[in-house]
C-alpha cells in the first residue's frame, strides 16, 4: 500500500511559490487591460495576430492562435491570428541559412504587416530570437506585446515595446502556469472590449 509521505511543508511550500507571481499578475491588471485595448483595436482595424516563442512557449503560441481563430466559447468571435512555430519548413530552413536568431525576425519581416500585433512569449526574457522578433514587429510598427518571466530579462530592458507582461519568479513551471492564464485574459478582455458597442468604433458588435 502506497502512502502519502511528503512532509506539509513541502506541499505547503509548492503552493506557496504560486502566490506571489499569481498575485502579481493581479497587479498588473492595468498593463493588461491597456495590452487587451490594444489588441481589440488593431483587430478592429484589420489586423492580425503574430505569436512566437522557443520550446514549451512554442506550444502557447499555437495555442494562443487557435484560441483566437477558433474560440472554445460558442458564438464569440473569431479573430486572425498566426503561429510562427508551426511551419517546420520554413523555421528549419531560415534556422539553416540565416541562424536560429532569424527565425521570428524573418518571418515577421514578409508575413506581417504594419497594422499586425506581435506577441512573443519567452520563460525568462532572455531568448535572442524572440527578442529580435520583438524588434522587428517593433520597427515595422505593429502592435508589441511580450510575455516574460524572471525580471523581464532581456525582453524587459529591450526599448521601445509597447507591454511587457512579467510574471515574476524564476521557476519555469511557475512562469508558464502564469503565462498561461495571461494568454487566457488577454483572449477574453478583447472579446469584452468588442462587446462594449461603439468603444472602438462606430458598429462594432461581438
Amino acid at each position: 500500500m502506497t502512502r502519502f509521505s511528503d512532509p506539509p511543508d513541502t506541499v505547503d511550500a509548492v503552493f506557496e511559490r504560486r502566490v506571489a507571481p499569481v498575485a502579481g499578475l493581479a497587479g498588473q491588471a492595468g498593463d493588461v487591460a491597456a495590452a487587451c485595448h490594444t489588441m481589440a483595436l488593431r483587430f478592429h482595424r484589420g489586423g492580425k495576430l503574430v505569436v512566437f516563442g522557443n520550446g514549451g512557449p512554442s506550444t502557447d503560441a499555437q495555442h494562443v492562435a487557435v484560441e483566437f481563430v477558433h474560440p472554445v466559447i460558442v458564438g464569440k468571435r473569431a479573430l486572425p491570428a498566426i503561429s510562427l512555430t508551426s511551419d517546420v519548413a520554413t523555421l528549419t530552413g531560415v534556422a539553416n541559412r540565416a541562424g536560429l536568431e532569424e527565425v521570428f525576425a524573418h518571418q515577421i519581416r514578409f508575413l506581417a504587416e504594419p497594422s499586425d500585433i506581435a506577441l512573443g512569449i519567452s520563460t525568462d526574457g532572455q531568448c535572442e530570437n524572440v527578442v529580435r522578433g520583438l524588434r522587428a514587429a517593433r520597427d515595422l510598427g505593429m502592435a508589441t506585446i511580450a510575455l516574460t518571466g524572471g525580471d523581464g530579462g532581456r525582453i524587459g530592458r529591450e526599448p521601445g515595446l509597447g507591454h511587457v507582461l512579467v510574471a515574476r519568479s524564476a521557476d519555469p513551471l511557475v512562469v508558464k502556469e502564469v503565462h498561461v492564464t495571461t494568454y487566457h485574459i488577454l483572449w477574453e478582455l478583447v472579446h469584452v472590449f468588442f462587446e462594449q458597442p461603439g468603444l472602438l468604433g462606430p458598429g462594432v458588435v461581438a
